[in-house]
């Protein structure tokens, strides 16, 4: 933490697991983070040792394998990895989206089948929205899936999804009514082992390249006629809009951690680096833009806060969480310009971490939903 500020929704308990995390992270996540970077994502491996950790599904309940915690566990998981550099574990997805998608609308054998698994670290999930041709309107998705006496067969292509090279699992967002627009939106389990299902490539992005970011295919793939989350068809994209406060909230928290951990570096290089005989930080423009940066850490940091309570209160609204996600990620892009700038011609490196974070968090202003309609939501609120 920049200066002494602790969060107000932090517990004794949290303070535990959080440096538990971080110990654990620090000892079998930092040494491999350059590896994940050049290979494009992070060992399989990884998955089950968090999983042995306890560090996968910690908000869902002990009685389908997860940790029994809260949004906060999460909200501490994205924020240490943000801060310790490890960027590409798509662990997020996987424990605070995937998992309480299935705890809010699966079945109790659709818990109890995939839920223990997934906190094991057994089985990867992901989620697919996005099509080529389709982004933040979920509405105009082409993917179908249209039963076939006692089964669905599922059709179409869905392409940067988080944790797709690994991934067991897939909740997939497809047309069981394709007249229907919304209503005939359902979101449909399907196991990866599937006959007719095929992983694309393994997407070059300008940065995160440690996270698995992948094409995925669907060629007549038959599934279950219970693979309906939840087991009723047409109700996928209520549940989808249920589950946004929490998803667009998490972004905002990797945003003010990654604002924090962008000022240190600058503050611990500005302090070593010297120009004409000084320490780069003497200089009045140094202090004053670092000044700035804090203050805007600080806004988001208290913003994130409020915003955490209110969810934990179950008073969340999404339009809320739009205007948090739009405003963190923007001054997290922000602040990571101002603090490359001190760096010189190091910043420009990729082996800085100062570098790897500018392009990390590029993306944070489009995934989770762009920011134009982020603003779009809010105006509309008003």
């Amino acid at each position: 933490m920049l200066g002494n500020y602790t969060s107000p929704w932090m517990t004794e308990d949290l303070t535990i697991f959080k440096d538990a995390a971080s110990k654990f992270m620090q000892a079998e996540f930092v040494p491999l983070a350059d590896k994940w970077h050049d290979q494009g994502m992070v060992d399989r491996e990884a998955w089950n040792k968090a999983g042995e950790a306890g560090l996968l599904l910690t908000s869902i309940p002990e009685e389908y394998g997860g940790g029994g915690g809260d949004y906060r566990h999460e909200a501490i998981l994205t924020e240490e990895q943000t801060r310790l550099g490890i960027g590409g574990w798509g662990q997020s997805v996987h424990s605070l989206i995937c998992s309480h998608y299935f705890l809010a609308y699966g079945t109790e054998e659709q818990k109890k089948k995939y839920l223990p698994k997934m906190a094991s670290g057994e089985m990867v999930c992901a989620i697919a929205m996005t099509e080529p041709g389709t982004g933040s309107d979920l509405q105009s998705v082409k993917t179908t899936a249209l039963k076939d006496g006692n089964e669905y067969v599922v059709n179409g292509s869905k392409t940067f999804i988080t944790n797709g090279q690994h991934c067991d699992v897939v909740l997939v967002v497809a047309k069981t009514d394709p007249g229907q627009g919304a209503k005939g939106i359902s979101l449909m389990v399907v196991e990866t082992e599937t006959d007719g299902f095929a992983r694309g490539r393994n997407l070059d992005k300008m940065g995160q390249h440690a996270a698995d970011t992948s094409e995925l295919f669907f060629d007549d793939v038959r599934v279950p006629a219970d693979s309906v989350l939840g087991g009723e068809e047409g109700q996928g994209f209520y549940q989808l809009m249920q589950q946004l406060p929490a998803e667009r909230l998490v972004i905002a928290n990797g945003a003010v951690a990654a604002m924090e951990r962008a000022i240190q570096l600058t503050l611990d290089y500005t302090r070593e680096r010297e120009t004409f005989g000084n320490a780069i930080f003497d200089y009045q423009n140094t202090q004053f833009k670092l000044a700035e940066c804090k203050a805007d850490w600080m806004a988001a940091r208290a913003m994130v806060d409020q915003l955490t309570q209110q969810l934990m209160d179950g008073k969340l609204d999404a339009n809320t969480a739009a205007a948090a996600k739009f405003w963190c990620t923007e001054r997290e892009n922000q602040v990571i310009d101002t603090c490359l700038q001190f760096f010189g011609g190091w910043g420009y490196m990729d082996e800085y971490p100062i570098s790897r974070m500018y392009t990390d968090s590029r993306v944070q202003r489009i995934y989770g939903g762009s920011n134009e309609i982020m603003r779009m939501l809010v105006a509309r609120a008003l």
